[in-house]
């Protein structure tokens, strides 16, 4: 075994046995915590620690493939001339052309583009000192196996503890809640350094963890001399690859062998990152298993009683029959991308962002309390397209099995109209492609551009003009077929990196401002406007302009309101008069209210109400991840994971700021209600009882 072999050996024994000592502590501490009933039989235990080191084992040959690489890429023959001075010149130009030109990491933006600098930049000036100073190679690869090797063993500790924490507090293992911290990370980070002193705990792993490595790799000095040939790392790297695989392939069917009726067993033998990897993949939370509930019957009781459902039992349904003759007017849905109410003038902004909008606001009907039920593009999909409150974890859209459900285009199709879903983007991003799909929309994505129809785009996609003119062209083609049509708009340029074609607005492009953003969406809907008033078809047709979300949403508490705050207009000159509605109205009910205003007669499954009918019930919900709001009067109702319920006081007031205070006496009627709505959604949802088609 040469010199190669044998660090690669030794690194990956003493991580893989390090790993598995580590978990074999955290299960032993985990079953011993107050929060677990360890009242299991001697066979449980079995599994818990055999599966438990398997689990780890093949996470362990998992994780190592990162040093695996390193160590297979050291070599001298690379720095031998010419081959070292061709790729450090290669290094130094792509340095240079990160620096000095425009990249895909500068459309991308955030901060994207300081990562790739520092990546490559840390690459080439490690590089230079292998190649202009040999002497120096033996002590720097060292330096850099012992970096890699410390890392391993703090991020190896650091899960332990924050596995104790995640048990201690909800008695599983990751799940999306965990998922939901990584994306969260502004406001998790805050609460953790606020309830734990986290300062002097990560001072102790690190220096716990430097001690280990110096224990570990004390020795390994010598082994960085010489080096494998080709041949030896073909024949290692198949070997390796092979129970890399092998290890892949045996997780899933150790997570079959979780078995046992009591949900600590089977979550002590789980592995904490594949449960992680899981949750990531899965993206959604059970409700009956953390959120508070209600007996079944109850519950569904409820919510038939608030919506004056025509049918009982485990169902939300309602018969709407409308006494006047159906209208089919086509339906333009345009969803805009994180457009807050804070930047209409309407709500009280002064720095003239939206003239457009603010005059859309004056000539159609301009819903003044609307909320978002989300903070992302697909909860706004979803809520447009559903009318269902919001689901704990990720959207429907991105979850499997969401074809022929119940939705807004089913029911247009049911009336004789094409349905369509078009976005400038490529629509693989956040499923929305096979999605709606899987709905029975027609999908015209960036795919269906051509080139000569593309003047500007970025890396999210073609500018809003660009996405406007497009769709002017495919409603003259669906005008031509004598068929009512309902298309949804997806815009993109308020996004990051804020950039659009210049000459448009005051605020140059090159400002990537999300202020210009704002305007230039808003001058691109202005345009299509005034473009579409030219069309046969427009005199038919309803618009309906609609945030899929604010621009923000953090706050002081989990669910600001005036992060949720959105504008939204129903415009068609002659036939919607102009109009303020001033109720509390929530984004699922807006297309609801648009089929009331067409008489459409149909059998309703939505949770989504026509807010112009007499009996309405005002309310609206809001959500992160894990938290489920429920907006009645002005009093919010969360809904959090570990069956919490935390109320909140909201005096509404004309500047739409929605200011909170939290209630100490829970005022249990407004609780059983947003209960019985996230309870009874999610059930349907689970048990596939809004499929329509197959």
């Amino acid at each position: 075994m040469t010199s190669k072999q044998i660090v690669t050996f030794f690194a990956f024994t003493k991580l893989a046995f390090f790993y598995i000592i580590i978990g074999l502590i955290t299960r032993i501490v985990l079953i011993s915590l107050p929060i677990t009933d360890n009242s299991f039989p001697i066979e449980d235990y079995f599994k818990i620690f055999f599966i438990g080191i398997v689990n780890d084992f093949c996470i362990a040959l998992i994780a190592f493939v990162f040093f695996e690489i390193h160590l297979l890429f050291l070599s001298d023959s690379k720095y031998r001339n010419p081959w070292g001075y061709l790729i450090f010149t290669a290094l130094l130009g792509i340095l240079a052309y990160l620096f000095f030109f425009k990249t895909i990491f500068d459309e991308y933006g955030s901060a994207a583009p300081l990562v790739a600098k520092i990546f490559i930049g840390l690459k080439t000036f490690l590089f230079g000192l292998f190649l202009f100073f040999p002497s120096l190679r033996k002590g720097l690869r060292y330096g850099i196996y012992s970096a890699i090797f410390f890392l391993y063993i703090f991020l190896i500790l650091f899960n332990a503890f924050a596995e104790f924490f995640f048990w201690n507090e909800f008695g599983l293992r990751y799940n999306f809640i965990a998922v939901d911290y990584l994306i969260y990370t502004h406001e998790v980070i805050g609460n953790i350094f606020e309830s734990y002193p986290m300062i002097p705990m990560l001072s102790v792993l690190f220096l716990i963890s430097l001690l280990i490595t110096i224990l570990f790799v004390k020795k390994h000095l010598k082994y960085f001399e010489n080096f494998m040939s080709f041949k030896a790392k073909l024949f290692q790297i198949v070997i390796y690859a092979a129970i890399f695989t092998g290890a892949i392939f045996l997780l899933p069917f150790t997570g079959k062998q979780e078995t046992s009726n009591n949900v600590f067993v089977n979550e002590l033998q789980a592995n904490g990152l594949y449960k992680f990897y899981k949750a990531f993949n899965n993206q959604s939370l059970d409700y009956e298993t953390f959120y508070n509930k209600l007996p079944e019957k109850q519950a569904f009781d409820l919510t038939n009683k608030l919506y004056r459902n025509s049918f009982s039992g485990l169902q939300n349904t309602k018969i709407i029959q409308d006494s006047l003759p159906e209208i089919k007017k086509n339906v333009v849905l345009v969803t805009i991308e994180s457009l807050s109410g804070s930047y209409l003038q309407h709500f009280g902004s002064d720095k003239n962002l939206t003239p457009n909008l603010d005059k859309l606001a004056d000539e159609g009907m301009f819903f003044t309390q609307l909320f978002a039920t989300g903070n992302r593009t697909v909860r706004g999909l979803e809520a447009l397209t559903l009318c269902l409150p919001p689901s704990a974890g990720e959207s429907i859209v991105k979850r499997e099995n969401n074809g022929g459900l119940f939705s807004t285009g089913f029911v247009l199709r049911s009336k004789g109209y094409a349905t369509q879903f078009l976005y400038g983007g490529f629509g693989y991003f956040d499923n929305m492609r096979d999605f709606y799909q899987n709905n029975g929309y027609q999908v015209i994505d960036r795919s269906s551009f051509s080139k000569n129809e593309i003047a500007f785009a970025n890396i999210w996609g073609v500018c809003d003009e660009d996405m406007f003119n497009k769709a002017l062209k495919i409603f003259d083609l669906n005008a031509a077929t004598g068929k009512p049509f309902f298309a949804q708009i997806m815009t993109v340029s308020n996004h990051r990196p804020f950039t659009y074609p210049d000459g448009r607005i005051d605020i140059p492009s090159d400002a990537k401002s999300r202020e210009g953003g704002v305007k230039y969406t808003d001058y691109a809907i202005g345009k299509f406007v005034e473009n579409a008033k030219k069309h046969s078809w427009f005199s038919n047709t309803v618009f309906v302009f609609v945030a899929d979300h604010c621009a923000s949403s953090q706050g002081k508490v989990s669910l600001p309101m005036d992060k949720y705050h959105i504008p939204a207009v129903i415009y068609a000159p002659n036939f919607i008069q102009p109009q303020k509605v001033t109720k509390v109205v929530s984004q699922i009910d807006l297309m609801p209210t648009l089929f009331g205003l067409l008489h459409f007669s149909y059998t309703s499954h939505f949770y989504g109400q026509d807010v112009l009918k007499p009996d309405y019930q005002l309310r609206a919900f809001a959500s992160t991840y894990q938290d489920l709001g429920y907006l009645k009067g002005n009093i919010l109702t969360v809904l959090s994971p570990n069956r919490k319920v935390n109320q909140y006081v909201i005096p509404f007031d004309s500047n739409y700021e929605y200011p909170m205070t939290k209630i100490e006496n829970i005022n249990q009627t407004l609780a059983e209600e947003a209960v019985a709505n996230y309870q009874t959604s999610s059930y349907l949802i689970k048990n596939n009882k809004l499929k329509m088609q197959p």
